[in-house]
């Protein structure tokens, strides 16, 4: 049994998907038209809903888990696909034509506000402003780790500093957001836990597979998008540094793989989920935590 599919054998844990896709139909499909429509086709494209997982695994046993935050955090991270792509230039999502690319560079736009919209629309029928405050605030870190990597790109001396502070700011505060929205006191679990994630990503980007967000290996490369491994990669090879300073990219992503950028980048990865199992301190209840932690990690899509 993999590591995800034990997590789902959790006590609870299938009536929340369960719930939890009936409230993102609905949620998407309260407006008829076009943005409606591509949000539909961004939740079709699926994914493994691992925001609302969180959500889930973070609240205390004895208390019930908060679908509307579930929603909301979902509809955050697809909102953020769809402008992502558009930003990019990228024509595909997880094997399906990008939003942008069906429908229109102003339909995704207004589509990706109409998820952020719905998502808050969502948390804010809870009544509690502490919770719209909390996803409010990773909407914003969000902004602003994506201005981050327009600066940084195609800057080979990007430090590994800058680079982890993007990987808090665009992927981490949204699963702290998470974490925190469960109520079980694992921000700082979640925060850690997704720079783990995102540092895995980008390791996958320069394997040659197509990682679960539907990127093509190498897109990091293409766009001058300086990741951990590429960083590295570049301090050792000298064709892989022209290549991510916007120079010729033939050849480049094979040497990547030829240095020790992968090994190095992995062991920092780990090193995340380490820290993050810390966070748990050993609490009884959280053992669906630390394996998410090792299946984070350890995986190859």
């Amino acid at each position: 049994m993999t590591a995800l599919a034990s997590i789902r054998t959790t006590p609870g844990l299938d009536a929340y998907l369960d719930e939890l896709e009936e409230r993102l139909d609905a949620a998407v499909g309260a407006h008829g038209g076009v943005v409606s429509a591509v949000g539909a086709e961004a939740l079709a494209a699926g994914g493994k809903r691992l925001r609302p997982l969180l959500v889930f695994l973070a609240t205390p046993p004895s208390e019930p888990a908060n679908v509307a935050a579930g929603v909301a955090v979902e509809l955050v991270h697809m909102a953020t696909l769809v402008h992502d792509d558009l930003i990019d230039g990228a024509a595909f999502r997880r094997g399906r034509a990008s939003a942008w690319q069906e429908f229109g560079p102003d339909a995704a736009r207004a589509a990706g506000d109409y998820l952020f919209a719905r998502a808050f629309a969502e948390l804010a029928g809870t009544g509690d402003p502490n919770d719209v405050a909390l996803l409010a605030d990773a909407v914003l870190c969000l902004a602003r780790g994506e201005a981050l990597q327009r600066r940084q790109r195609h800057d080979p001396d990007t430090s590994i500093d800058a680079y982890l502070e993007r990987c808090a700011l665009k992927t981490g505060k949204l699963f702290e957001a998470a974490c925190g929205l469960g109520r079980g006191g694992l921000g700082a679990f979640g925060l850690a836990l997704g720079i783990a994630f995102q540092i895995t990503d980008d390791i996958l980007d320069c394997s040659g597979e197509t990682i679960e967000t539907g990127k093509v290996a190498g897109t990091d490369l293409r766009e001058g998008t300086p990741t951990l491994p590429l960083l590295l990669a570049a301090r050792e090879d000298e064709v892989v540094r022209r290549a991510l300073a916007g120079g010729p990219l033939d050849g480049a992503l094979v040497r990547v793989a030829a240095t020790s950028a992968l090994t190095r980048s992995r062991e920092l990865a780990r090193a995340y989920a380490l820290r993050a199992r810390a966070r748990l301190n050993g609490e009884l209840g959280r053992e669906e935590l630390e394996t998410l932690t090792d299946a984070v990690v350890e995986r190859d899509s």
